[in-house]
């Protein structure tokens, strides 16, 4: 099992960058394909970004691509998203998360609590 700790969301300008972070403890982080995922008011949840366990492969949803970028240091069980070129639709609760599966099919098997990120035009 794995315990998730999200952290780094907030307020930020349409243009800006933000970053946020993912505290994972538990055994056997490496193993897993980490992920942000995220849900807006009245949207469903969307995947944004996965990584697999060796950062070997990395996926993102086309509306980030380009602008978003997933990371990981397994030596110290964290996740991040660098988050660049912000857009008032990035505005959700981002979630990180912890899968066997990637890309996506990326379902999310251990959830943090979320961090909330806004953007203002």
């Amino acid at each position: 099992q794995v315990q998730l700790v999200e952290s780094g969301g907030g307020l930020v300008q349409a243009g800006g960058s933000l970053r946020v972070s993912c505290a994972a403890s538990g055994r056997f982080f490496s193993a897993y394909v980490m992920g942000w995922i995220r849900q807006a008011p009245g949207k469903e949840r969307q995947v944004v970004a996965t990584i697999t366990g060796d950062a070997g492969t990395k996926y993102y949803a086309d509306s980030v691509k380009g602008r978003f970028t997933i990371s990981r240091d397994n030596a110290k069980n964290m996740v991040y998203l660098q988050m660049n070129g912000l857009k008032d639709e990035d505005t959700a609760v981002y979630y990180c998360a912890a899968s066997f599966t990637s890309g996506t099919s990326f379902n999310g098997r251990y959830w943090g609590q979320g961090t909330q990120v806004n953007v203002s035009s």
